[in-house]
């Protein structure tokens, strides 16, 4: 999103302790399976002030993108010890993905308020959906030099996969140490034209290798040296890139 498309939309970060403690998300989510830290009540809330679209990001939806997907287990070197430890009857069964890898690209909305003269202050009944599209975001306006006037980093959920690398909801990166590359990135781009309905735009992209095929091609397999998002994605190839247009109706 543009930094001046920004100054369009009232911006919220929130955090506070968790409303659901771990056994109501296990149950809401039917599992017994949860990350470590889940920061239940952190994340970011965009709201286009006229047209009441929003846009928003939480650790609960991203783990429901993450239970339906239910990708199959990275299994780890030490996979050998787990599955097998001083007797049978200690055997350890990965049946699930446990470094909680999540398709989730945000979450989005209709939200009318009193102040809008548009309708009730509740949620409206009109609900938004993406559709796949042809349009590209503009990166060069993207690229374009502008005073910065909103940053931050949210954390919604971390795992450390049992000291076998580490697990990281802020934007969609995660690393497993010794086996895998895997990053999965949304970015959203928002553009006002004459309408009063902004222009929302969403680029998903997956990339992903394993640290041998990273090797073939002389790229180090220290993993201290992919601590930078923008050099993983530089260096993994492309498995899935779409683009989607927010669709009001």
């Amino acid at each position: 999103m543009g930094d001046r498309d920004l100054q369009a939309f009232n911006s919220q970060l929130f955090s506070s302790p968790t409303l659901f403690g771990s056994l109501r998300w296990e149950e809401k989510l039917l599992t017994t399976h949860l990350p470590e830290m889940i920061f239940g009540e952190s994340g970011l809330i965009l709201k286009h002030v006229n047209s009441g679209i929003k846009l928003h990001f939480n650790a609960f939806d991203a783990l429901c993108g993450w239970k339906l997907e239910a990708l199959p287990p990275v299994e780890v070197p030490a996979a050998a010890l787990w599955k097998f430890r001083c007797h049978p009857t200690d055997q350890v069964i990965l049946d699930y993905d446990y470094t909680f890898t999540t398709p989730y690209s945000g979450s989005a909305g209709v939200e009318k308020s009193p102040e809008s003269g548009r309708g009730p202050p509740e949620e409206s009944i009109c609900s938004p959906h993406w559709e796949d599209c042809e349009e590209q975001i503009d990166m060069v306006a993207l690229s374009a030099k502008e005073s910065i006037l909103f940053y931050d980093v949210v954390v919604l959920y971390e795992d450390e996969l049992a000291d076998n690398g580490i697990s990281l909801l802020t934007v969609k990166v995660l690393r497993v140490d010794g086996v895998l590359m895997r990053l999965r990135g949304t970015r959203m781009h928002c553009s006002f034209r004459e309408s009063t309905v902004p222009v929302i735009l969403r680029e998903i992209c997956w990339t992903e290798a394993t640290f041998k095929a990273l090797s073939s091609k002389g790229y180090p397999t220290n993993s201290a040296a992919y601590t930078d998002p923008r050099i993983i994605s530089e260096r993994l190839p492309m498995a899935m890139r779409k683009t989607q247009k927010l669709i009001v109706k």
